[in-house]
């Protein structure tokens, strides 16, 4: 199969570039979703909280899911469901995998859209017993958004981001009271808009500088122990249900395999503020780049992606680009090249993911020891949620110079 500009992954962000791409391009616009279902992740979470930046509208996660699903069809994209890339045939080629059978898609572009997962609790090297009762967020979801099952009676959750919080909207759905919330950093990491009144969701309290240690329960989870990290006290924690929420990697196995310029801090490709990967026609796209933003932030990646992938099949490349990188506390920037007249990131912002909050961060950006930009925002840099800086900080960059090194000033 011969198409236009291949999209792999059928969420926010690959719908919304599909839907950009479909009416201007000669050919086809192919989206390439493993699910039976495109969507993404919005399309289990049956709650308020969905489309106020790229839809203007405030809705819950099914209908954002069917409104980008429409959006991409109607537009003229072509959406092809379970659908699994399993592996690159050459440059630009997809070896493809369904119930239909195997074949092979050729594309003059690829968008690779593939998002990003919550790590479960292997990879986050929790010992103990190991029942039945333990979920990640989006495994919960499933299970009480789709399957409509019920879960258990009392949940404590693992971290305390914007997800965390809506791991506790679909427990209260089940009738599974939440009775701990456990978090390493200092103070709950989502936005005080929905820490404020979610804190009245819960039937216990949120446990700050705190760690699982030990699942223990044989055939269902009896209870868990809690240790504060500073002082090293333990508690034991009654429950049935533990949910493993945050602490997000992206789907970067495809990324890998093509031998994508990875990102060692983000995991993800390394991108420029064009979102193209270091492989000639080749982008990503949403949380497989910054892992994790809101679902509306990375659909607005699919959008802002539509111009470069024109600017691809018109003959338009690039220059090299710079490489800018971050000091602690700033854990990842993205994106990770400022190319000579390649224009701004999506919405113009650079982002960083934090270890340390900072009420009203200043930021400085060097090269070969001269500083190039400076900016206060007049919003914290916090622990687990994306914080934005103007892109202006490092656009000044000399396209000959060595690396950009951005860093907090104390």
């Amino acid at each position: 199969m011969r198409v236009s500009v291949a999209v792999i992954g059928g969420g926010p962000s690959g719908l919304t570039a599909a839907a950009a791409l479909a009416p201007v391009v000669d050919g086809e616009v192919l989206v390439l979703e493993r699910e039976a279902r495109t969507g993404g992740i919005p399309r289990h979470s049956d709650h308020l909280g969905y489309g106020l930046r790229d839809l203007k509208r405030f809705v819950s996660g099914p209908t954002y899911a069917r409104t980008l699903t429409d959006l991409a069809r109607d537009a003229g994209a072509r959406l092809q469901t379970e659908t699994m890339v399993t592996g690159w045939g050459g440059q630009r080629t997809l070896e493809v995998t369904s119930p239909r059978g195997r074949h092979v898609v050729e594309a003059d572009a690829i968008v690779l859209a593939t998002g990003a997962r919550e790590r479960p609790r292997p990879a986050r090297l929790i010992p103990g017993d190991r029942p039945s009762g333990v979920y990640t967020t989006g495994q919960l979801q499933n299970l009480v958004h789709v399957q409509h099952s019920r879960v258990g009676h009392r949940a404590v959750v693992v971290g305390a981001e914007l997800v965390s919080w809506s791991a506790v909207l679909t427990l209260r759905e089940s009738g599974c009271p939440t009775v701990a919330m456990v978090t390493g950093h200092q103070r709950s990491e989502s936005y005080a808009a929905f820490r404020i009144p979610g804190r009245a969701l819960l039937r216990g309290p949120v446990l700050t500088r705190s760690r699982v240690v030990s699942v223990d329960g044989k055939e269902r989870v009896r209870s868990v122990t809690v240790e504060h990290v500073d002082t090293g006290r333990r508690s034991v924690i009654e429950c049935d249900t533990v949910v493993m929420t945050g602490d997000w990697i992206p789907d970067h196995e495809l990324a890998r395999t093509a031998g994508l310029s990875m990102d060692a801090a983000t995991r993800g490709p390394v991108v420029d503020a064009g979102l193209r990967t270091s492989a000639p026609g080749v982008f990503a796209v949403g949380n497989l780049v910054h892992p994790v933003d809101t679902a509306d932030a990375a659909a607005l990646d699919g959008r802002h992606v539509a111009p470069r992938v024109r600017d691809w099949l018109a003959g338009v490349r690039p220059s090299p680009g710079v490489r800018i990188r971050s000091l602690a506390p700033l854990r990842w920037v993205t994106p990770q090249l400022v190319v000579p007249g390649g224009g701004s990131a999506p919405r113009d912002d650079l982002l960083f993911w934090v270890d340390e909050y900072h009420r009203a961060p200043r930021l400085r950006a060097v090269q070969d020891g001269r500083t190039i930009g400076t900016t206060r925002t007049a919003w914290p840099a916090a622990p687990g949620r994306i914080f934005r800086a103007p892109w202006s900080l490092v656009s000044d960059a000399d396209p000959a110079g060595g690396d950009v090194t951005v860093g907090l000033l104390v």
